[in-house]
């Protein structure tokens, strides 16, 4: 493989690298990290929670890149949280369904699309126990319809799967890239399931593939019904917040514009074939968030008043922890503190304005909440 280096104005220089296809994969020296120069990316579920970040930074950050959103609207996202970008010139928002072959292949043609941010899935753990096949449905079958088109397209540079860190199960032991899988619930089984698909499609197609596996991810954007913002939504209405079972299950918590930097580094600098954990060291049993929350409000004083403890999940791991030293290799280390994190994301959702952009979000402060409650 040939590859020819031009300096730029910048000192750094660029290096296009000469693909079997005939195509190029443009990237861009800093000192001595080489940097993947995206020109036209697609973001599937980018006006979801996380992805909807991804795509603010993305598109504020890189005037010269083309971001291009293909997503659904389910009940969970929201065309709101992309209306910082929605009126600039390298944005673009496309209604549909990754499960739609010819819908997938024709964007990537007509954009030109040579990246792919593959953020679109279903989610919610509890939902994937009364709804596991539409998570079959949704995470394998709509990866692997993106996947053949992007091989049929052929001009994908780099395709970045989102997954999680429950597919490493819940076990104590801290999980580095090479842990073995070992999923225990419907919603971690199906990314679990995508994630061998991608690595079908590194190993006989050549699909330049990246993976990544994230903790606990909260912050504005994110349908009130995971815990953080239920709680907040919950105790704004002078309701109690609802733990599941003892409440001793632990997870780490990312900040979002922290998630955001993560994918925006990976982006650039990961390495194709590889697999980055996305984590924090802010580990915190489930009823010390709850406390924490309280505690912003101003009703520690009589905090038990504002708990409800209900019925525990089918199953719910006690903990996941990873390590995200080979992530800090390539520069990105979490940048806002939990207390500064958690102020700001009680500060969103305690705004009546934000939480109009879902009309029913309502539904998704129950302690249990369910596809069926959350279509009404």
């Amino acid at each position: 493989m040939s590859s020819q280096s031009t300096a730029l104005s910048n000192g750094a220089k660029s290096v296009t690298g000469g693909q079997p296809d005939g195509n190029s994969d443009a990237r861009v020296v800093y000192g001595d990290r080489l940097r993947f120069v995206p020109r036209n990316i697609l973001v599937t579920g980018g006006a979801g929670f996380i992805a909807s970040h991804v795509v603010e930074r993305l598109v504020s950050r890189y005037p010269h890149y083309r971001v291009t959103v293909l997503d659904k609207l389910d009940y969970c996202s929201s065309l709101s949280n992309l209306a910082q970008v929605a009126n600039r010139p390298n944005f673009k928002f496309i209604r549909g369904d990754i499960r739609s072959h010819d819908l997938v292949l024709y964007v990537l043609q007509e954009e030109c699309i040579d990246t792919v941010l593959h953020f679109a899935a279903c989610t919610h753990v509890d939902n994937s126990f009364t709804s596991s096949i539409l998570f079959t449905e949704n995470n394998v079958l709509g990866t692997h319809v993106l996947l053949e088109c992007a091989r049929q397209y052929g001009k994908v540079r780099r395709f970045i799967h989102v997954s999680t860190d429950e597919v490493y199960g819940g076990e104590s032991n801290m999980e580095t890239e090479s842990s073995i899988l070992a999923p225990t619930n419907p919603y971690a089984c199906s990314k679990a399931a995508a994630e061998f698909i991608c690595r079908g499609y590194v190993k006989s197609f050549g699909l330049p593939v990246i993976i990544t596996r994230g903790n606990n991810v909260y912050g504005p954007h994110q349908f009130p019904d995971k815990l953080i913002p239920k709680s907040i939504c919950l105790l704004a209405q002078r309701r109690p917040c609802f733990v599941h079972g003892s409440g001793e299950h632990a997870r780490n918590f990312l900040y979002v514009e922290d998630a955001a930097s993560a994918f925006d580094t990976i982006l650039h600098c990961g390495e194709t074939d590889e697999v980055y954990n996305v984590g924090s060291e802010i580990e915190k049993r489930n009823i010390d968030v709850v406390h924490d929350i309280i505690d912003l409000f101003g009703l520690s004083a009589e905090a038990n008043r504002h708990i409800e403890f209900v019925k525990d999940r089918t199953l719910n791991d006690m903990r996941y922890r990873i390590d995200s030293s080979k992530l800090h290799a390539l520069g990105w280390r979490p940048q806002v503190s939990w207390e500064e994190g958690l102020r700001r994301t009680k500060t969103w959702y305690c705004d009546p304005n934000n939480l109009k952009r879902w009309p029913n979000y309502l539904s998704g402060l129950v302690p249990h909440p369910s596809l069926t409650e959350e279509k009404h």
